[in-house]
């Protein structure tokens, strides 16, 4: 054990000087060639991709790549992008006004050609954006755009915040190729790809003519890496400025430099267990009521995320008007072996047991939130003492593994954005509906869905709330789903880094008006 420890200690510092060498290696660079030294920021965020189709990835609105139509302010209430204002004709036609002085990276300018191009080519290569965005039709001219949805869309505008309905220039696609253009999407954000290294970083360059004004800095690195004690000793060596998702037994440590902070706000994230439908134990709710009754929700709180969060009821955190307002689940392992006995699981030495077969289960979880194999030690530790084997396996891709090996697991730890903006009925629809984007467990619960799809047609926002409260109500009831904690968002900032902080939402990464010292 101290061997592989030893092991991971040397891996870690190779990796910071890695970091050390390509930064040493662009700062000799910017230094012959320029007067002047760039001002250049670097962020290290916790999970990169393989590509940069801004239809399938957030990484290039992250990145301040692209843009959307509607975006988020820091209330979490919807606001103008490059759409500067937005009507309702009726139950299916909505007409959205696109900004005037807008261009993409080409030089070309943006109206509601453009877009239509953008949203159609979104829908084309996106299911799940199709699904949430049931447009029907598309109609440009000039700078105004008509959406006409399949049915009622009252929260089509809310859905318009999506990372993936990124407006990009078709155009440039066609002249670049795709497979160019998905390294190096052409957007309107205020930041341009200089250079992509899959699942590395994106090395981007101000966009001089970005219609909000120019870009304080001038360079951005936005790095990747998985392995959270990696990102806490880059921010440390100060090898990067901004560190996304640092591990909190880093925190004491890091605020002993001045010239370190660490900025812990609450994220509109839930960490959960996914149960695996298809699987004939976890059919039977009293099984699912006893592995939720084996979560310490206070213990994961209080040691694994070391006070970085707050005790989860639900998939809605406890400030949204529509989230769960009984009780958390309480910590409660003789209810449930008794629960287990009920449903006919009887103990045969030491272990739960029926028809001669024990009671196991696999669960995959994943490192790049290395609070999530903590989880899950956790809840193997709790069933392991009431008779209930877990086996624990840690996947690189816990998203392709869930759908790709979807007879192989019973058990995953997830996290996941679960009111991204701000209204309940994107998660309910991709969680919970059996054709639903996020539903690799396969839940399909006839009376979630009828409240689902009332839902969706309903526009009255207090109504919304009381269709959402109750449907809250019934994943409490059946529990598709174990609702552990909502973390904190715990983020690293160099002090060099003005104009620059954390948002509950976790899109606008990169902005024009970030700054440093």
């Amino acid at each position: 054990m101290k061997f592989q420890k030893f092991i991971h200690i040397i891996f870690v510092i190779l990796i910071v000087f890695g970091l050390t060498a390509c930064t040493l290696e662009k700062t000799s660079t910017t230094e012959t060639k320029d007067e002047h030294r760039k001002k250049t920021v670097t962020l290290l965020f916790s999970f990169g991709d393989s590509q940069l189709d801004p239809h399938l990835s957030w990484l290039p609105l992250r990145a301040g790549i692209t843009e959307t139509l509607v975006k988020l302010n820091d209330k979490l209430q919807l606001e103008p992008w490059l759409a500067t204002d937005w009507e309702q004709k009726d139950k299916n036609t909505w007409v959205f006004t696109i900004r005037d002085g807008v261009t993409f990276h080409d030089g070309t300018l943006l109206d509601a050609k453009a877009v239509k191009a953008s949203l159609e080519r979104g829908i084309r290569v996106s299911k799940a954006l199709e699904k949430s965005l049931k447009i029907e039709s598309i109609e440009a001219n000039g700078q105004t755009l008509t959406i006409r949805t399949k049915e009622p869309h009252p929260s089509l505008v809310s859905e318009l915040v999506n990372p993936n309905t990124s407006i990009i220039s078709v155009r440039a696609e066609e002249e670049m190729g795709t497979d160019e253009f998905n390294k190096a999407p052409v957007g309107t954000g205020p930041f341009k790809v200089k250079k992509f290294t899959p699942d590395i970083e994106i090395n981007l360059d101000r966009y001089e003519d970005y219609w909000d004004g120019m870009a304080k800095v001038e360079e951005v690195f936005f790095k990747f890496h998985s392995d959270a004690n990696v990102r806490a000793v880059a921010f440390q060596s100060k090898e990067a400025d901004i560190v996304y998702h640092l591990p909190v037994e880093s925190i004491d440590e890091i605020e002993k430099d001045p010239d370190l902070k660490v900025e812990s706000i609450p994220s509109l994230r839930a960490h959960f267990i996914l149960y695996n439908m298809q699987k004939p134990e976890l059919q039977d709710v009293k099984v699912r009521q006893a592995i939720d009754l084996l979560l310490s929700r206070k213990d994961v709180v209080n040691t694994v995320m070391a006070g970085q969060a707050t005790i989860a009821n639900g998939p809605f955190h406890s400030k949204f008007s529509f989230s769960n307002d009984g009780p958390a689940p309480s910590f409660d392992p003789n209810k449930a072996k008794q629960l287990l006995l009920e449903a006919g699981w009887k103990e045969e030495n030491g272990q739960l047991v029926k028809n001669g077969k024990p009671l196991t289960f696999k669960l995959v979880t994943y490192a790049s939130r290395p609070e999530l194999p903590l989880i899950a030690q956790l809840l193997q530790a709790e069933a392991k003492k009431i008779g209930v084997s877990i086996d624990i396996q840690t996947v690189e891709n816990i998203d392709s593994y869930l759908y790709e090996h979807q007879k192989e697991w019973d058990l995953a730890t997830y996290s996941n954005l679960t009111a991204p903006r701000g209204d309940g009925g994107y998660y309910l629809n991709i969680a919970y509906l059996p054709n639903g984007a996020l539903n690799p467990g396969q839940i399909n619960i006839p009376s979630l869905n009828e409240l689902i799809h009332e839902l969706n047609v309903t526009s009255e926002q207090e109504k919304r709330n009381e269709l959402t409260k109750q449907a809250v109500q019934i994943i409490a009831k059946e529990i598709p789903q174990s609702f552990v904690v909502y973390p904190n968002i715990v983020v690293g900032v160099n002090n060099r880094v003005m104009n620059w902080s954390p948002g509950a939402e976790e899109y606008y990464l990169i902005t024009n008006k970030i700054d440093v010292k």
